[in-house]
């Protein structure tokens, strides 16, 4: 079965009026069922990677230099895991989670004004993320579709999508206004706490057809 553009978890007008139902009809409904596509179209070209899943093709296309298969499906996990990333429900960090925010940055608020600025000023394309770096949270960026799948000391835990289409339909070239809606009001926190168990890759992950282990896949 080729690899699928996911439900969101939550109704296209639940997170208005941080992100509009138009918003996610076109980033969600165009763009993210264009890299679906894309990878498809490219996976079904390459009999060597027939039924592995949508991380193995990432680290496969990484390997091998192959920047379209990878721009594609990479792009493909980031946006499955980011619609994740978000939630229509107030939360706020507990647990674990809350001890290390307080430990590596001292509270949610510097926690969250370093990762503002860390996608505001990203230039050009790409994403924000917070990661586990051995049981340290850290925070980065990476250009275009570029993700932590393919970097050691990366476990993702949260991601912000900075490309513009994420939300010039909102608000125009105003990233610094969307960046602070978006964490201030709408992070999934109870989604990051999970990511801590280092299984964070595969809350995004597809299964391909007759699916195989990473070792078929060289």
């Amino acid at each position: 079965m080729a690899f699928q553009l996911p439900e969101l978890p939550y109704a296209k007008d639940a997170l208005v009026p941080h992100i509009s139902a138009e918003t996610l009809e076109f980033h969600w409904g165009k763009h993210h069922r264009a890299y679906v596509n894309k990878t498809n179209e490219f996976v079904s070209a390459k009999p060597e990677l027939e039924g592995a899943s949508l991380v193995e093709v990432i680290r496969h296309a990484s390997g091998g230099g192959e920047k379209k298969l990878f721009n594609n499906s990479a792009q493909l996990w980031n946006h499955s895991f980011f619609w994740q990333c978000l939630t229509p429900e107030a939360q706020q960090p507990s647990g674990r989670l809350a001890q290390l925010i307080d430990d590596g940055f001292g509270g949610v608020e510097p926690l969250l004004q370093k990762l503002g600025d860390e996608a505001v000023n990203h230039f050009s394309n790409g994403w924000a993320w917070l990661v586990l770096d051995r049981d340290h949270l850290k925070i980065t960026s990476l250009h275009d579709a570029d993700t932590p799948l393919v970097h050691d000391g990366m476990v993702p835990l949260f991601t912000l999508d900075v490309w513009e289409h994420a939300y010039y339909i909102d608000y125009r070239n105003e990233r610094p206004r969307f960046v602070t809606s978006v964490l201030s009001n709408i992070v999934n926190w109870d989604f990051v706490a999970q990511n801590l168990d280092g299984n964070g890759a595969d809350r995004a992950d597809q299964e391909g057809a007759e699916a195989r282990s990473s070792e078929a896949i060289s």
